[in-house]
């Protein structure tokens, strides 16, 4: 048992920096969008089948679980290490030699960087143990998940048994908004509540020379959309954090003929269990009262409901105790608040105490290339550190308790 398993391990994931760099730009360059992350799940398969990992792949060829060679003896810990493999449907603008390959799909939300951190991270950890110079017995799991971006992933990555005797699950996301060698953790609420909305609006169609003919969804939709925009905030403190947006109306084929039907998606997103129950009853008040004007029907639906991700003390404390004397050098901010972003990684929080970090990302704050844009990239020395960081938490998170060995 080495007493320098954290500087050996540094060393393992810098000796393999450019492999790293090398797989997250082919998964850039080779996006999948979620549900249909085929090819990327065999080529990360292949890598950790290769390290001599226990494999398997996830639902309908789509993720991948790695387990530790070691059998989990009774009264052990296993620690999970979780990255999201998908990627967005957004054209890739960058002029880069690793730019995304197919049109309109691309790796926008640093999923790509997620996978390759995780998968070396796994690496390194195989090595260190192959040398012997794991300070105890460490029993781990890697998770590669797909279909983060719908929301879909987590809940089937864990009912086809992905938490199955993990105690901790450690996560971690790419952030522009900090520079590379900077991380942000926080206890307790890190996102936001998010659920999905579609509303219907059903109406009478007609000439649009004529609307008086007519019961207009689509003058109805606008009303709706304007009326819940402006209702929502002022029927609420402002200290209570809700946002309400929507991302697509679609109705109507022609420009003369006004249709029979709307719909119109969007998001409510919200930090506080009760804040949500009383947006979503002001909501539909709102709704009855434009049917009524409008005099036309009205249905809202609320579908993927994504909880808060919520930051376990002592996994957040693994976090901090992790980036200490780190090779290269970690900055460590406290996130004052949390994102209203969503993250379904909450969804395996539900399950199993756990933690996600923001890694920073970005090589100059004067010229941030934000998540979700077709410009976005990432400053790859971050790479090595974000492996080094989870992979550190892995062995911190399986050491033993007094008077139990693992072993």
């Amino acid at each position: 048992m080495s007493p320098d398993w954290k500087q050996h391990l540094d060393a393992i994931v810098a000796d393999s920096a450019a492999e790293l760099v090398a797989l997250r730009r082919h998964l850039h360059a080779h996006p999948e969008p979620s549900g249909a992350e085929l090819e990327t799940s065999l080529l990360l398969y292949q890598r950790l089948d290769e390290a001599g990992l226990t494999v398997r792949m996830g639902p309908e060829g789509c993720g991948v679980i790695a387990d530790s060679p070691a059998q989990l003896p009774q009264g052990a810990k296993r620690a999970a290490i979780r990255g999201d493999i998908d990627a967005l449907r957004i054209h890739d603008e960058k002029l880069v030699p690793y730019r995304s390959t197919r049109d309109g799909v691309m790796h926008a939300c640093g999923h790509d960087a997620h996978a390759a951190i995780v998968t070396f991270a796994a690496l390194a950890l195989r090595r260190l143990e192959a040398a012997g110079k794991a300070p105890w017995p460490l029993y781990w799991r890697a998770i590669l998940q797909p279909a983060e971006e719908t929301a879909a992933g987590a809940r089937a990555m864990a009912a086809a048994g992905a938490l199955e005797d993990v105690d901790f699950i450690f996560a971690l996301h790419a952030d522009p908004t900090r520079r590379a060698g900077e991380i942000g953790v926080r206890t307790g609420a890190f996102t936001a509540h998010c659920d999905a909305i579609h509303i219907t609006v059903r109406g009478r169609g007609g000439h649009g020379a004529r609307p008086h003919e007519s019961h207009d969804p689509i003058a109805a939709a606008a009303q709706l959309i304007s009326a819940l925009y402006q209702f929502v905030p002022r029927a609420n403190d402002s200290l209570d954090a809700i946002v309400l947006s929507f991302g697509r109306i679609a109705g109507g084929e022609n420009a003369n003929v006004i249709p029979e039907q709307v719909d119109v998606d969007g998001t409510l997103r919200t930090l506080d269990a009760a804040v949500r129950a009383r947006t979503i009853e002001q909501m539909n008040q709102v709704v009855r009262g434009v049917e009524g004007i409008t005099r036309t029907q009205i249905e809202v639906s609320f579908g993927a409901s994504i909880p808060s991700v919520f930051n376990d003390a002592d996994a957040t404390r693994l976090v901090n105790e992790a980036a200490v004397d780190v090779s290269g050098g970690v900055t460590v901010r406290n996130i004052a608040r949390p994102s209203m972003g969503s993250e379904d990684f909450a969804c395996f929080l539900e399950r199993c105490p756990g933690a996600m970090f923001r890694l920073g990302v970005a090589s100059d704050l004067a010229a941030v290339t934000p998540l979700h844009t077709p410009t976005f990239d990432i400053d790859e020395r971050a790479l090595p550190l974000g492996a080094k960081l989870l992979a550190r938490i892995v062995v911190l998170a399986c050491r033993p308790t007094e008077g139990n060995t693992g072993a």
